[in-house]
């Protein structure tokens, strides 16, 4: 695991001292190890929360409190960390139960934001917060060539209303194929069905979240179709 360890951390830029907190924040609870990476990501979350908000409010100077807030939950969510943890190749070095690799977990938009959450919350204690803080922005201005309202925040949902309208006269139908985990850390599977036929699914950690995952892969679709 040393050299695997070693690799992600020239990814981020940073080498930990402890190379136990990298390891906690790599591992999956389905490893069944003692501990796990859910307290790290617990922390993460809130470092990410007020780097990014802070990096807006600096960047944004005139904009007002519903512009920011607006911004700021197009990047701090599952699909925006899912992104980030894709572009840093994480799913390679996340630890995993077979059962859970074989079920895909090296590719499950949660398991990898939590995990990139995780790996933030562990660079923020090592090293605290202005380290914590130059590798987000870093990684985050890597991903996005544009950082503004207009080009992050697009509701797919609206988008495929719109299009569906349009070809075929109808809206689509979103369902609730599957809910898992405790009511706390729930994940839900949504389907979209137009005209009966089953379009795609996706999985969030609301189903508004799943919706808008599920509306934008169906949006390519359709999208590709009309070509």
């Amino acid at each position: 695991m040393a050299k695997e360890i070693e690799s992600l951390e020239k990814r981020l830029g940073y080498t930990f001292q402890d190379k136990q907190l990298i390891l906690e924040a790599l591992t999956h609870k389905s490893y069944k190890q003692s501990y796990d990476n859910e307290r790290l990501e617990f922390l993460g979350d809130a470092v990410l929360d007020l780097i990014v908000g802070e990096y807006l409010f600096v960047k944004f100077r005139k904009s007002n409190e519903g512009k920011l807030s607006k911004i700021r939950a197009s990047l701090v969510n599952e699909m925006g960390f899912d992104k980030l943890a894709r572009s840093l190749d994480l799913g390679e070095y996340i630890l995993l139960s077979n059962a859970e690799e074989n079920n895909g977990g090296r590719e499950k938009p949660s398991l990898l934001s939590n995990a990139f959450e995780a790996i933030i919350g562990a660079v923020y204690l090592e090293a605290g917060l202005q380290k914590a803080q130059d590798m987000v922005i870093r990684i985050l201005e890597s991903n996005y060539d544009e950082i503004s309202l207009d080009s992050l925040f697009r509701d797919f949902k609206t988008t495929l209303q719109e299009m569906t309208q349009a070809s075929y006269g109808i809206t689509p139908e979103y369902k609730v194929i599957a809910s898992r985990g405790p009511d706390h850390k729930k994940e839900f599977e949504v389907g979209i069905f137009i005209e009966g036929k089953e379009y795609a699914r996706a999985i969030g950690k609301s189903k508004k979240i799943a919706q808008q995952k599920a509306a934008e892969k169906v949006v390519k679709i359709l999208t590709k179709e009309a070509e």
